[in-house]
C-alpha cells in the first residue's frame, strides 16, 4: 500500500513530539508500506516569523515575506528526519525546489501546479521522503507559499502525483465531527463523509480540512483520512467519495 502521512504544527510542536510522530512513522514503514510524509512548521512558528516580519515593516514585501515563512517547514522536515535516522530508519528531508513543488507566483496563496520530482521513484525506492508542506517554488524560482493551512494541499497534491492509496492527515482532533465537540457535548465522530459535505463543513469555518486540499482529492479521487496523532490506532475519518475498505 502507497500512503501519504501528513503531520500539522500542533504534532510536531517540540522535540518531544518529533520524536513520538518518528515512531508512528517508523510503525507504518513496518507494515511494508510505501510511504512518504509531509509536515508543517513547528506549533506557532509560521506566527512567530511573520510577526518578525511585522517588526521591520508594516508592509512586508509577500516574495521575501514567503522566503521567510518557508524556513518554519525546512526546520521540522530536517529535525524529523534526524529523529527517523536516530531510531534506524532512513529518512531524508525535501523542501519544495528540491522535489519540484512547483507554483504560480502568487506570493502567500500560491497554487500548485506541478510537481516535476521523481516522487514515485523516491517513495518505492529510496529513504523515506520528508517533505515540507505549505510552500512551493514559482517558475521564476522563486519560493511561495501556499496560504494557510497549505500543507494539507501539499499532502494531498503528492498523493494524487504519487497515486497513493490514502492520504493519511494527522493532527490534533481524532476526527470529523457532526457538530463542534466543543460547543456540543452530543457531537458524534463521523467515520466517514464524503468530499461534497466535507467541502460544504470547510467553506461554512469547519477548520479540519482546507477546502483547496478537498478540492484537490475530490479531482483526483484521493481518499483522505483524518486521523488524531495522539491515537494514532483510530482510523478517524475517511473522506472519500464512497466507503471503500481500509
Amino acid at each position: 500500500m502507497k500512503i501519504v502521512m501528513k503531520f500539522g504544527g500542533t504534532s510536531v510542536a517540540d522535540i518531544k513530539k518529533i520524536k513520538y510522530v518518528a515512531k508512528i512513522i517508523a510503525a507504518e514503514k513496518a507494515k511494508q508500506n510505501d510511504i512518504a510524509v509531509v509536515v508543517s512548521a513547528m506549533g506557532k512558528t509560521t506566527n512567530a516569523l511573520t510577526a518578525l516580519a511585522h517588526q521591520i515593516t508594516d508592509k512586508p514585501n509577500l516574495r521575501e515575506l514567503d522566503a521567510l515563512l518557508s524556513t518554519g517547514e525546512n526546520t521540522s522536515i530536517a529535525l524529523l528526519a534526524l529523529a527517523l535516522n536516530a531510531i534506524g530508519v532512513k529518512a531524508e528531508s525535501f523542501n519544495a525546489w528540491q522535489l519540484g513543488i512547483i507554483t504560480n507566483s502568487e506570493y502567500g496563496d500560491a497554487e500548485i501546479k506541478r510537481i516535476s520530482g521523481p516522487l514515485q521513484y523516491m517513495i518505492s525506492h529510496g529513504p523515506i521522503p520528508i517533505i515540507a508542506g505549505f510552500q512551493g517554488v514559482s517558475d521564476f524560482r522563486d519560493i511561495t507559499t501556499l496560504g494557510r493551512e497549505g500543507s494539507d494541499t501539499t499532502a494531498v497534491a503528492i498523493a494524487s502525483e504519487a497515486k497513493a492509496d490514502f492520504c493519511d492527515i494527522y493532527t490534533d482532533v481524532d476526527g470529523i465531527y457532526d457538530s463542534d465537540p466543543n460547543v456540543n457535548k452530543d457531537a458524534k465522530k463521523l467515520d466517514f463523509i464524503n468530499y461534497d459535505d466535507m467541502l460544504k463543513m470547510a467553506q461554512s469555518g469547519a477548520k479540519v480540512l482546507h477546502p483547496r486540499s478537498i478540492m484537490t482529492a475530490k479531482q483526483n479521487n484521493i481518499p483522505i483520512r483524518l486521523r488524531g496523532t495522539f491515537t494514532p490506532n483510530d482510523v478517524g475519518t475517511l473522506v472519500a467519495n464512497t466507503r471503500i475498505k481500509q
